[in-house]
């Protein structure tokens, strides 16, 4: 990936509007940036290829799916050195429940984001999959009830 240029604010009005709407037309965009289309095109694509967008994608209801239950689980290894650490990680890589994970600070290790169909489904991703994972000393589950905010993009107003 090659260095990331530096942003101005039409940079990022662009990245702001294609992170609300990744389908918006070139032309809707420019218009709302006060670019001309081939303008805005060679900015987006500039913007493409640094990776500064890292790609596009649609964001699917789980519900609409069949995913009615979501949880966050707090993970605890056993062991932290590199091998433990990338076999935890290559397992977490395999196991399509897991939407997100984060190495943390504090007194547990990963947060684990988890979408499944149902109690069910969790308890044998727990059983058959997390607590099998060698290295893993603890793990904390917490049910989400209902979402409050979803991923609404990065804060590029603070951006800069």
């Amino acid at each position: 990936m090659a260095e990331s240029p530096t942003l101005d604010r039409t940079d990022l009005r662009l990245l702001t509007l294609l992170q609300r709407d990744g389908r918006a037309t070139n032309a809707d965009i420019a218009g709302q940036v006060n670019l001309s289309p081939s303008a805005c095109l060679r900015r987006i694509q500039r913007l493409e290829a640094t990776g500064v967008i890292a790609g596009y994608a649609a964001r699917v209801d789980p519900k609409a799916v069949g995913l009615g239950l979501q949880a966050f689980v707090r993970v605890q290894l056993e062991k932290h050195d590199p091998a433990s650490v990338q076999h935890f990680g290559d397992g977490v890589r395999g196991w399509d429940e897991v939407v997100a994970c984060y190495a943390l600070t504090g007194d547990m290790d990963y947060l684990l984001h988890v979408v499944v169909q149902d109690l069910e489904h969790f308890s044998r991703f727990l059983l058959d999959r997390l607590l099998n994972a060698s290295g893993v000393a603890d793990v904390n589950s917490s049910f989400v009830l209902r979402a409050v905010k979803t991923d609404a993009g990065l804060p590029l107003g603070y951006a800069g």
